[in-house]
């Protein structure tokens, strides 16, 4: 079966975003704390070039278990 790029991007997608619900949920637990503290990712790029500006932002927002989310999507892409 070939596999395709998109599948891959939906799967790393979905395990990121469902690793950062966990953390979210378990933002209460101090216990925890080391696999819900995040760190934020932001990039910005601008220019002003009198014809045409732009200014985009993109931000990521990145902790342990949103890793690990990430690593468990790519093992079941494979196992597909």
């Amino acid at each position: 079966m070939k596999k395709n790029i998109g599948l891959l991007l939906l799967f790393l997608l979905l395990g990121w975003l469902v690793g950062a619900w966990i953390a979210k949920a378990l933002e209460p637990v101090q216990s925890l704390s080391f696999l819900t503290a995040s760190t934020m990712i932001k990039w910005s790029p601008q220019a002003n070039l009198d014809i045409i500006s732009y200014d985009f932002t993109i931000q990521m927002k990145l902790s342990l278990l949103s890793l690990i989310g990430i690593i468990v999507s790519v093992w079941l892409y494979r196992r597909l």
